[in-house]
């Protein structure tokens, strides 16, 4: 899903005033890495940073906290925000301060600062922003003019866009859904058969792995949870999507500049002049219904995927109930097995008893029969048979063994 103008409803597009249009590119970061002494221990640790602008242009840099406070223009804890580990989405004044698993940054309304810009997923943002904002020079008067002066109808140029900061935000959804995405497919593939195994036979090996899986789909579904409540708290509150479109409010302050700089002006044509800035701003209302559309898309995508999760931790849970029932099925047998031996050593013991009252030295008329030995042994096996055979009938009668 790529960012277009899919999402701005029909007359409803960010008109860009001429001063915003003509304003240069935002300036370069000085790096902050170097120094000795005090200075380097006053402004502390420097960090990886990568800034891309709205023009397409970008510059990895190593600068320390003060530096991306005074440039963002944000507080010491919102920056805190940035490095903590918990899924956030901060709107502020004039920048969005972005924490999404493993995409971390902030956003203005003309360029994007990116924390360790070498981890793969930045990589993969990074090279998305550059197919997004192709690098260019800004519009120059000229471009400017014929934008500003292009019908709203017209559907191309900057008018038919969304403003820079949604489009990263866009962009950072994308690839964070992505990235859940490819996990929850990895550890669907590697669930199945890991459960097909089980099925088939139960071993320690697969247990275990069975066990690993189960605390990774757990790890995987608070990580989706967490974003998707975090889309999901703008989703019920329209005025904090409003306040993620940073460009309105920047336009806003231009106009109110511009409107204040000429104030010695008439009031007739002061009055026309508001009325005419006026008329080229979206509404908070606008900005929050494009904003929902375009959260909606995500959140549905997250919700998709925590769905999945669950389905497969039932079927974790399923194969598990499987796995007991068919150990304790086996258990059973053995019980049964074991209790059969005790009855048939009973039956056994029993005849070896009557084996040992007939090895007595006493002298009896029973030893001077023919052939007496062959009918002793016989009538010794047929008694143990009979017991043996007695006890079963007694035991399956009173339900105690299923055989």
């Amino acid at each position: 899903m790529g960012s277009s103008n899919r999402y701005r409803k029909k007359g409803a597009a960010v008109k860009m005033p001429k001063t915003l249009l003509s304003l240069p590119p935002p300036s370069p970061i000085e790096s902050s890495v170097g120094g000795t002494g005090k200075s380097k221990k006053k402004r502390g640790e420097a960090y990886l940073w990568m800034r891309f602008d709205r023009t397409g242009a970008s510059q990895v840099v190593g600068c320390d906290k003060i530096t991306i406070i005074k440039r963002a223009s944000v507080s010491p804890k919102d920056l805190r925000t940035a490095f903590s580990h918990s899924t956030k989405i901060l709107a502020r004044e004039k920048a969005i301060i972005l924490n999404l698993e493993v995409i971390k940054g902030i956003v203005t309304a003309d360029e994007v600062l990116l924390l360790d810009p070498l981890r793969p997923e930045v990589l993969t943002l990074s090279d998305r922003l550059k197919q997004q904002f192709p690098q260019r020079n800004g519009p120059g008067p000229e471009q400017a003019s014929a934008i500003v002066q292009s019908s709203p109808d017209d559907g191309v140029g900057l008018e038919s866009e969304l403003p820079f900061e949604v489009q990263v935000l866009e962009i950072a959804l994308e690839v964070v859904c992505s990235f859940i995405d490819s996990n929850v497919i990895a550890l669907e593939t590697q669930a199945w058969s890991i459960l097909d195994q089980l099925t088939k036979k139960v071993s320690i090996e697969d247990l275990q792995s069975l066990r690993s899986l189960k605390s990774n789909l757990t790890h995987l579904l608070a990580r989706v949870q967490k974003v998707r409540d975090e889309i999901e708290q703008y989703l019920d509150d329209k005025d904090d999507m409003a306040d993620l479109y940073l460009t309105r409010k920047w336009i806003q302050n231009l106009q109110q500049a511009e409107v204040a700089s000429n104030s010695i002006v008439a009031p007739s044509k002061l009055q026309r002049l508001t009325s005419n800035k006026s008329s080229g701003l979206v509404t908070d209302e606008d900005d929050a219904d494009d904003m929902e559309m375009l959260l909606e898309a995500y959140f549905i995508q997250l919700d998709a995927m925590r769905n999945k999760v669950l389905m497969m931790k039932e079927h974790i849970d399923d194969t598990e109930d499987y796995v007991k029932i068919l150990q304790n099925s086996r258990r059973n047998g053995m019980f049964n097995l074991l209790l059969l031996v005790n009855i048939a050593n009973f039956a056994i013991t029993a005849g070896t008893l009557v084996v040992n009252l007939f090895g007595m030295n006493i002298p009896i008329a029973l030893y001077n029969t023919p052939n007496v030995f062959g009918y002793f042994v016989w009538g010794v096996a047929a008694l143990c048979i009979v017991l043996f055979m007695a006890i079963i009938g007694y035991t399956k009668w009173k339900k105690l063994l299923d055989c």
